[in-house]
């Protein structure tokens, strides 16, 4: 296929790269840096911001896919940033695929969208949207997961979301790091009992079940306008694999606790604060931190093996594997 792949030099769009490369398909990516490895790959790249909708309709000519990942995460900022990248940019997408005559787009979306406070045991994608978010970034990923599944067209524009559930592995920019920067400070916290399970996804794992999807995708496919959880089969503790990770960085454990409900009134408290104060950093505690620190939230991926033929291509332990140099050497710069 020739296919786009907007945010293309970010953690998950590079691996999307790669494997599109490796398999002989002809790339396009949108990114708003430039990106060493990008060049190695021998892509077409072109320069824009996902929110500038002309930029997305020039990087849309002619192409049969569009792999969209770009998207900003976090926990705390200005509704507009999240919204005008992840809600409008997306529009912008679903906008130039309609006029660019593009047939298939694969979007990556977040269990996120459905998450509601609760715990989530081997949920699948019946759950829905909840009516209302403890932060910005679920709420504009939930209203671009929307508006992509809503634009499934049978013969224009066939559409398919997937939701990777805590995306992990080598060239991580933002959660690994994040983890042994705070572990390296005393900074991380042991949030209610200790024993919650959640749902992971290794990135190689990730960028495959967009290819599995997009392969399978047509206007008369099962899985035109429908969003699909993508993790490994199997949860994990979530703290049990935090203190792997640290171990393999030469760390040591977690050891400090904190009981979930003190650490909701915390965030609670902290948010209040940290608008009162005009603050634009953000709170080392939020409400939505607490819960996805305690509870348990891991989903089945029985939807995606059985529609597309999801398949894991790294498991666990290799993926643990090929992060350890990485985590030592974070552990020794951060």
């Amino acid at each position: 296929m020739h296919a786009l792949v907007t945010g293309g030099g970010g953690f998950l769009g590079l691996y999307l790269v790669e494997q599109l490369v490796a398999r002989g398909d002809r790339v396009r990516v949108l990114c708003r840096g430039s990106y060493p490895r990008l060049a190695e790959l021998n892509v077409e790249c072109l320069s824009g911001d996902i929110r500038d909708a002309s930029a997305v309709k020039v990087a849309c000519r002619g192409v049969d896919a569009v792999f969209h990942t770009a998207a900003v995460s976090g926990i705390w900022g200005p509704w507009s940033y999240y919204h005008g990248i992840n809600t409008q940019g997306t529009l912008n997408v679903l906008s130039a695929c309609r006029k660019q005559g593009v047939g298939r787009l694969i979007h990556t979306s977040s269990p996120s969208v459905i998450y509601d406070g609760q715990d989530h045991r081997n949920s699948d994608e019946s759950l829905p949207y909840p009516s209302r978010y403890l932060c910005h970034y679920p709420h504009s990923k939930a209203l671009a997961e929307r508006a992509v599944l809503d634009a499934n067209d049978g013969d224009r524009l066939a559409t398919v979301a997937l939701r990777p559930h805590l995306i992990w592995g080598p060239r991580d920019n933002h959660l690994i790091p994040r983890l042994v920067a705070r572990a390296k400070m005393g900074r991380l916290v042991r949030v209610g009992d200790g024993r919650n399970l959640i749902s992971m996804a290794y990135v190689e794992n990730v960028a495959a079940a967009h290819l599995q999807a997009a392969d399978r995708l047509n206007a008369t496919s099962k899985i035109a306008g429908r969003a699909y959880f993508i993790n490994e089969p199997e949860p994990v503790s979530l703290w049990d694999w935090i203190d792997e990770l640290l171990s393999l960085a030469g760390l040591p454990p977690v050891r400090k606790r904190i009981p979930a409900r003190v650490a909701y009134a915390a965030g609670a408290t902290l948010e209040g604060l940290y608008r009162l104060l005009g603050k634009t950093s953000e709170p080392p505690m939020t409400r939505f931190l607490a819960q996805q620190l305690a509870g348990s939230h891991y989903y089945s991926i029985e939807g995606a093996r059985r529609d597309f033929e999801y398949r894991p291509v790294v498991d666990v332990a290799e993926g643990m594997r090929r992060l350890e140099p990485e985590l030592r050497q974070l552990a020794q710069t951060v």
